[in-house]
């Protein structure tokens, strides 16, 4: 990865990743203004304009390297939004958001394992996770990026969402099932 133009397809690779993180990073007063879509392409623009700098050599690093191009990106845009008297100031930083809404992914891959190729096989599950994230209905996609990667409550989750806490939780349990199909050992995908 790198300078030797290796990194394009990598980058590519970690957008549903970037995709999730921006997601549960925006707050609610910011996510009615702001496409988390539209800040993963200025991130990945910037990454790609600075990827000379990338000075890495794994996955992870690489995912480390894109977070703080996105928590910079986010925190730029939310200083945009106070100064146009929008009072983002409330919002909690970015780029703390942003690696709590990682590492809260990364544990949900839970995997204790140490050596080399068990770190390797976590950052790609991760990869794969959020990828499959990405590929969920709005609505399960939300409702499971606020409880699981915000760490909010179900009620809380309902407030922001407009629903029920009982059909919150089963726009959960329905995401939680179809993300279990879809990274069943074995699924290509």
């Amino acid at each position: 990865m790198g300078a030797d133009g290796a990194a394009g397809p990598d980058l590519a690779r970690f957008r549903p990743y970037l995709q999730v993180l921006a997601r549960a990073s925006l707050g609610p007063r910011l996510r009615g203004k702001l496409d988390p879509s539209d800040v993963v392409q200025e991130a990945m623009v910037s990454a790609l304009r600075v990827i000379d700098q990338f000075r890495g050599t794994t996955d992870a690093e690489f995912a480390a390297w894109l977070r703080q191009i996105l928590a910079r990106i986010l925190a730029d845009t939310a200083r945009g939004f106070a100064r146009d008297k929008r009072d983002a100031g409330r919002e909690q930083p970015l780029a703390v958001t942003v690696e709590d809404s990682s590492a809260r992914l990364e544990a949900w891959l839970a995997a204790d394992g140490s050596s080399p190729s068990q770190r390797a096989q976590r950052n790609e599950d991760l990869v794969r996770l959020a990828a499959a994230v990405d590929r969920l209905p709005d609505a399960q996609r939300e409702a499971l990026t606020l409880y699981r990667l915000r760490g909010l409550g179900l009620a809380e989750v309902a407030a922001q969402m407009g629903r029920t806490p009982a059909a919150v939780a089963g726009l959960i349990k329905r995401a939680v099932h179809q993300l279990r199909q879809d990274l069943a050992p074995g699924d290509p995908g």
